[in-house]
């Protein structure tokens, strides 16, 4: 028997439109739909270059610092500009703190809810999962609302308010750094720290990085009471550590600009493939600070093979071939009675699906455990939404480093002077959700064209021209939903994914579907 159902997930950033196509309690099709047009590629065409940096932070309320800084970099890659290393590291500052609010708010106030329902109930470990994740009401659900909310004080700190901050300039930053705001930010960062060391992990975040196989990993959730422990053991409970994979092409644009060297990553940039046949390992792991280094089976990254189609998008092209953003065009028409159905484009590397997000991140950049849970599980659910929090840890230790180090050059420039001028440049950087570009075109001082490509786009794309389907629609394919009426599985899935159709479309609810995730 086999039926079509429509969902709305909330609990994402923006409203999330899944349709699906089950078979005898199997899904057999998946299609993410987003039914309105945005347009900021369009409100951008015209406008100075700095406008960028009043709009594009706007495109999100909760990863704008990574859209400010993508756009700061596009305009200092057509300056050939390169900002003091102290600028670098306020950007850095602030990025990593949208990144640690962003991935403590998906976790636990957007994933971790679905653990406690009813369905549940007769789940070993499902009262102390309830005492500790409940909507509203849970230990940790409580203590991500504080302190996310603190974390996220240093990019005010810095630069002035949150979201949607114009701080960083081509060149620099605006903001001057002293010392009350270092300290200030610092106190923010170990307070996060001791609840995430206590609450969390039950662990310090030296001893956390020290597991680097899934046999280590098992063995703390055995014999640690902590929440990550109990997290681990009841998603593994649940079989979430082997529904969900996706797409097995991992990308990353790299992550956390080394100050002292502008052209190395802190986390690199690269492509990883997973159904290369052979299994990635971890070459080096440091004991404190971790400066991942390159894998083996990491290839180095190539902008050049980025190319989006719109076979299934509500958009209009002449050319049937698919461009790259450099050359794109986002060019609206909406048609129902056509065989698209979205108004989200279809990125795509060397013609592949990707999977973008903290997994790949941290694969790419060569973590150890992540590693090995791709090796041993795959890019499942649990493996997927694990690296989310597991990525806490090592960046809290890159903020607090970056912030010692911004207090030892106090008195360093952050400012040089950038041009503005014609030409053709792009920023890439790793938003929270994965890797994020903008493309932009500047002829006679105006923007000619601005294309974004956000990690939602990656991950949530429709079919191409070649049908294949997007990373989020084939982790849905063969999901096993025995109450097609109340789909909780697909909300694990969808969730562990942090979809923002916010940074990617805005949806329009144009007639009935099934609500789901109250």
């Amino acid at each position: 028997m086999s039926r079509k159902i429509k969902l709305q997930l909330n609990r994402v950033e923006g409203d999330l439109e899944i349709e699906l196509e089950v078979t005898d309690g199997i899904v057999t099709n998946a299609w993410c739909i987003g039914t309105m047009y945005r347009g900021f590629e369009q409100i951008l065409i015209g406008r100075t270059a700095m406008d960028a940096l009043a709009i594009t932070p706007r495109i999100c309320g909760i990863c704008s610092t990574a859209h400010l800084y993508a756009s700061v970099l596009a305009i200092e890659s057509i300056a050939k500009v390169t900002p003091p290393a102290n600028a670098i590291r306020v950007r850095n500052i602030c990025l990593l703190s949208e990144e640690i609010q962003s991935d403590c708010r998906q976790s636990f106030l957007m994933f971790t809810p679905d653990l406690c329902h009813l369905h549940y109930q007769n789940q070993l470990d499902y009262a102390r999962i309830v005492e500790l994740f409940e909507d509203l009401k849970g230990e940790i659900y409580q203590g991500a609302i504080i302190h996310s909310r603190a974390i996220i004080e240093i990019v005010a700190i810095f630069g002035g308010q949150w979201p949607h901050s114009s701080y960083m300039v081509p060149g620099g930053v605006t903001s001057l750094p002293d010392q009350r705001k270092v300290l200030n930010a610092l106190s923010q960062v170990k307070k996060y720290i001791q609840w995430f060391e206590q609450q969390v992990l039950a662990t310090s975040l030296q001893e956390w990085l020290n597991l680097s196989t899934l046999e280590q990993l098992d063995r703390y959730a055995e014999n640690t009471d902590s929440a990550m422990a109990l997290l681990h053991r009841f998603c593994r409970s649940l079989s979430l550590d082997q529904v969900g994979d996706g797409a097995n092409l991992l990308m990353s644009y790299g992550s956390i600009i080394n100050p002292e060297e502008p052209d190395q990553h802190y986390r690199q940039a690269g492509v990883l493939d997973l159904s290369a046949g052979q299994s990635p390992q971890s070459q080096s792991k440091s004991a404190s600070l971790p400066y991942l280094q390159p894998q083996s089976q990491t290839q180095a990254l190539d902008p050049s093979l980025i190319q989006e189609d719109i076979a299934f998008s509500w958009f209009h092209d002449d050319s049937a071939q698919a461009r790259h953003p450099a050359q794109g065009l986002t060019q609206p028409k909406y048609d129902p009675d056509s065989d698209k159905y979205t108004w989200a484009k279809a990125p795509r590397y060397d013609g592949r699906v990707v999977q973008t997000g903290a997994v790949a991140q941290l694969a790419v950049a060569g973590d150890a455990l992540i590693l090995d849970l791709l090796t041993k599980l795959g890019s499942t659910t649990w493996v997927r939404q694990f690296a989310r929090i597991h990525r806490q840890a090592s960046s809290l230790l890159h903020l607090a480093e970056h912030l010692e180090s911004l207090l030892q050059n106090i008195d360093a420039p952050t400012m040089v002077p950038c041009p503005l001028e014609d030409g053709d440049g792009v920023g890439m950087i790793e938003a929270a959700r994965g890797s994020l570009g903008h493309w932009m075109s500047v002829r006679e001082g105006k923007i000619t064209n601005f294309q974004v490509i956000t990690p939602t786009s990656w991950n949530a794309s429709p079919r191409d021209s070649d049908q294949q389907p997007g990373h989020i629609e084939q982790s849905l394919v063969g999901l096993s939903i025995p109450d097609p009426d109340d789909p909780l599985e697909v909300g694990h899935v969808v969730r562990s994914h942090d979809p923002c159709l916010v940074c990617t479309v805005h949806l329009l609810d144009g007639g009935q579907k099934h609500r789901f995730g109250a």
